[in-house]
């Protein structure tokens, strides 16, 4: 009745003592079914405690299985070994098969950093020995037990957790020991089979729930890097695609004959930034932004990138430099800091801009060549006019037009360069004839075009120090259509150089009018047109007021400037002589009565008696 009522082990005993009444001992029937009851009922417990163990062991289980993180899972490993055995601490180490030792991972109840951070060589203390054997081990009093190797720094670590009993499992994945699981107490108690049992079972689902978030995070880690590598590989591609978008727009622009200008617009289309085309002398040669040329700052950077023949990236700028046969020929400037990618593109776009500008200065050079053959044959007069005229309109020289001819005497290399670019945009020809340098340019005033000639000199720096053939000496002529008419101008500005070197006028620009009776004597052949040049103003008004300047200055003349005679001889009052003169002074200028300025109204009046038309 006592076992089906599960009566406790104190029912048992009173009724044992019931039955021996008032006999010192009971009988022998009741004591063996005592013994009996006691057995049975030390079975039912130890039942309930295994059920109960087994039940707090699947509900353990089951909160493994459900984490995923690996951290979690090794605190709960611990948290859990410590409830399941009613021990005071509970903690787990790793093995670090490389180094040999096993090291603590995770700790419950334990206060000291020392204990924390112990380390143990497989086969120190118990820990290291459980980890070298694959065993359990447990001891009731660790310091007392001499079947661990006791080391100063673990038998430290222990004794400052004040720990005795000690029970340590493996954690197993197969035949392979990952780590070591822990219980312990402060008091010397042993662990029993049924806790050594407890713990193993315990260990084993531990190991797997621990192998299990290892796996989850390498796969998760493999899944991180698959996507980044996917990213990647997504950018790569956008980046060659790209890059083909690049080369495909430079070379487009290459292929059409493109400039500059569309070198940086192509760029700033593709890197989405500012585009400015540097040249090495700091000149703007193209930009994509033309209200917001480069800075000081900007173009000092420049210099110093080609300096240096290296891509500049950084403080918001990117620079590519090209050199070509050992010399900077040009940057190209990006607002905006580039990747590796993007660098590649700016420095194909600086290669583009390169091989445009050696391309167009070929082709430059080529032309050049080309007129400079041209007007050497038209001025020394070795080929038909028929052939010449052709030539001239393929290269862009319409012979039919005004021509005036200029020749230089002291031009150097760079004078020589100054006067080509000036003879090309004006649609003209320059070439170097012996040792002068000769120009055919549209227009209609020789003088000026001369003087246009040595403004450009001056604003590039040629003739800076004027000593001797430093200072370029200009003889102008025409204005003259076809190729006979730049031949003879030719000759007359040859001479009118020479004249001019004769005379001492070196860096000085003369025509044949300028020159005055120098120019008859040149052989121009035209004296009206000197008189009209001297005299125009003073004969156009005799003719519209029907006066008699012309006469009066005449007779001033050869009265040798003497006002009264000079009256006399007009009949006229000197005072009316006088106001003739202020008349003639008021046409021609002050200064005409000057000895070489008189000298030539002079010879107009002496030209104006012979000519056959007055």
């Amino acid at each position: 009745m006592l076992l089906a009522e599960d009566r406790s082990a104190e029912q048992f005993e009173a009724l044992l003592a019931q039955g021996r009444g008032e006999d010192a001992v009971a009988p022998e029937d009741v004591r063996r079914l005592h013994a009996l009851a006691l057995r049975v009922l030390r079975l039912r417990d130890l039942g309930r405690r295994r059920e109960s163990e087994l039940s707090a062991l699947f509900d353990t289980v089951a909160d493994l299985a459900a984490l995923k993180d690996l951290d979690d899972v090794l605190e709960a490993i611990v948290r859990r070994a410590r409830t399941l055995l009613a021990c005071d601490v509970s903690y787990l180490s790793l093995n670090d098969d490389e180094a040999g030792e096993t090291y603590m991972r995770i700790t419950q109840g334990i206060h000291t950093e020392e204990f924390r951070h112990v380390r143990l060589g497989f086969g120190e203390g118990l820990g290291g020995l459980v980890a070298q054997t694959a065993r359990p081990y447990a001891t009731a009093d660790y310091f007392a037990d001499e079947r661990f190797d006791h080391t100063r720094s673990i038998d430290s670590a222990v004794r400052g957790e004040e720990l005795r009993a000690i029970l340590g499992v493996p954690l197993l994945l197969g035949r392979t020991v990952i780590g070591v699981l822990y219980a312990a107490n402060h008091d010397a108690r042993p662990f029993s089979r049924e806790d050594v049992d407890l713990l193993t079972s315990f260990a084993a689902h531990a190991a797997v729930a621990l192998d299990n978030a290892r796996r989850s995070d390498q796969m998760q880690a493999a899944v991180t890097e698959l996507e980044e590598t996917g990213a990647l590989l997504r950018s790569n591609v956008q980046s060659v695609e790209r890059a083909a978008d690049a080369h495909d727009r430079l070379a487009g622009v290459v292929l059409r004959g493109g400039t500059l200008h569309d070198v940086a617009g192509e760029l700033q289309d593709v890197l989405q930034a500012a585009v400015a085309v540097v040249d090495d002398q700091g000149a703007t040669l193209a930009t994509s932004e033309p209200g917001a040329p480069p800075t000081a700052a900007e173009l000092v950077l420049v210099t110093q990138v080609l300096a240096d023949n290296c891509t500049h990236v950084g403080d918001g700028l990117s620079v590519a430099p090209v050199w070509a046969d050992g010399a900077p020929i040009t940057a190209v400037l990006l607002r905006a800091e580039v990747d590796e990618s993007s660098r590649r593109i700016l420095e194909r776009a600086a290669q583009t801009a390169a091989l445009l500008m050696v391309v167009q200065r070929s082709a430059e050079e080529s032309r050049s060549r080309l007129r400079g053959d041209l007007l050497l044959d038209l001025v020394v007069g070795r080929v038909g006019a028929g052939s010449l005229t052709a030539r001239a309109t393929l290269l862009g020289t319409d012979l039919a037009r005004d021509h005036v001819v200029l020749v230089v005497d002291g031009a150097d290399g760079h004078a020589g360069q100054v006067a080509d670019q000036l003879a090309v945009s004006a649609g003209g020809l320059c070439a170097p004839v012996g040792e002068r340098l000769v120009l055919a340019l549209p227009g209609e005033d020789p003088l000026a075009a001369g003087r246009r000639l040595v403004g450009r000199f001056a604003g590039s720096g040629v003739g800076e120090r004027p000593v001797g053939r430093a200072r370029p000496t200009i003889g102008a002529a025409g204005p003259v259509t076809g190729v006979d008419g730049v031949r003879t101008a030719h000759r007359e500005a040859v001479r009118c150089l020479e004249a001019l070197l004769a005379m001492g006028r070196r860096g000085d620009v003369a025509d044949p009018a300028s020159l005055g009776f120098v120019g008859l004597l040149l052989g121009r052949g035209d004296p009206a047109e000197h008189v009209r040049t001297q005299l125009g103003p003073v004969l156009d008004y005799d003719d519209r007021r029907g006066t008699a300047l012309v006469e009066t200055l005449e007779a001033w003349l050869a009265e040798d400037r003497h006002l009264a005679r000079t009256g006399e001889r007009l009949l006229v009052h000197p005072n009316t002589v006088t106001q003739r003169l202020e008349r003639v002074t008021s046409l021609l200028g002050e200064g005409w009565q000057e000895p070489g300025r008189l000298l030539e109204v002079a010879l107009a009046l002496r030209l104006l008696a012979i000519l056959p038309a007055r």
